[in-house]
């Protein structure tokens, strides 16, 4: 199945240990972002889904609510330890598993130490973050010496949603991600682009996830009102949608038969990537996804949906061994 030219190559895949279950569960997320429970993993379950689903490679992550819970130092040795997980797997499973590794925010100088050492030590393909963490967006000032390093590297930085701050006053009970992540990613997104940071750190390769969620509808409206704004330094004139049609977005979630075409007339067709979302996704509603994707219409000059992303990741991908053969220490 790797060298399966036609393997689905999966950027949004989750897991998850007993260890940062429990760790979770004790600081009070026992049902995680309003959902009914927490979902089970086993490398070797994942490989064997991934063989009877046409996916090649997984990249693994911690999906919300990630691994800092109030407290820098249990932050730092709970992110450690999820990414020692990943590249334990990736090691007894070689060619299937990829990583983009947790860090501690908001705790920037622990977050800036676990890059370094997930990048430079344990391989890591990138990094994962939070559309928010602990109610800071990724625009504000405390995060720029993390962007900087990782401009730095021009590493890939995964962006999953997570419940909005006052979540609880907004998602009435629903389980949010079905409305709330998809608009936290769109804050996101708009924080670092009305901030200047996507700008400043154009080197940076941002994944952002389930199809944009309502990111394509807003281009238009925050050119409307930036001009009220005053410019950060730094920041582009260009016009938003040229901005977000640098950053990279996987098709999690339901991309067909609406929201995938509109996110490609959005932002154009070549940083479009596949994400399962599993584990937290089921695997019967994983597979309803790739019949989706294998039934539906290809773009104009593609043959496929599947050809599309697979060739975009594989770009993505070469491009970042590119990067980290240079800045590893040998």
């Amino acid at each position: 199945m790797p060298t399966d030219p036609t393997a689905l190559i999966d950027v949004h895949a989750h897991f998850v240990t007993d260890a940062y279950v429990a760790a979770a569960r004790a600081a009070g997320h026992e049902h995680p972002d309003g959902m009914p429970s927490w979902p089970s993993w086993a490398a070797a379950a994942h490989v064997a889904f991934m063989d009877g689903s046409g996916i090649g490679k997984a990249l693994l992550s911690i999906s919300s609510p990630g691994t800092h819970f109030g407290d820098d130092a249990a932050a730092r040795e709970l992110s450690r330890h999820v990414n020692e997980h990943a590249a334990q797997a990736r090691a007894q499973h070689p060619g299937r598993f990829g990583h983009l590794a947790a860090l501690p925010l908001p705790d920037v100088e622990g977050s800036i130490a676990e890059a370094r050492h997930a990048l430079d030590v344990l391989a890591a393909d990138g990094v994962a973050i939070l559309s928010n963490h602990l109610g800071v967006y990724p625009g504000d000032s405390r995060f720029e010496p993390l962007w900087a390093e990782l401009d730095r590297r021009g590493a890939i930085v995964f962006v999953h949603p997570t419940s909005p701050p006052q979540a609880d006053a907004v998602a009435l009970g629903r389980p949010r991600p079905m409305v709330e992540f998809l608009f936290d990613s769109a804050r996101a997104a708009a924080d670092l682009l009305l901030s200047g940071a996507l700008a400043r750190h154009g080197r940076i390769r941002w994944i952002f996830t389930h199809c944009g969620g309502v990111l394509p509808p807003l281009t238009e409206r925050l050119d409307l009102f930036r001009f009220l704004l005053p410019v950060p330094p730094g920041a582009s004139d260009a016009a938003s949608r040229d901005q977000f049609g640098d950053l990279w977005h996987d098709l999690a979630g339901t991309p067909f038969p609406h929201q995938a075409p509109a996110l490609a007339a959005a932002f154009g067709s070549e940083r479009l990537l596949y994400g399962s979302d599993s584990c937290w996704t089921p695997d019967f509603a994983v597979t309803a996804q790739i019949h989706a994707l294998d039934a539906a219409p290809p773009l104009p000059d593609t043959s496929s949906w599947r050809d599309l992303t697979t060739r975009n990741a594989h770009r993505l991908l070469a491009r970042n061994e590119t990067v980290n053969s240079v800045e590893r220490p040998s």
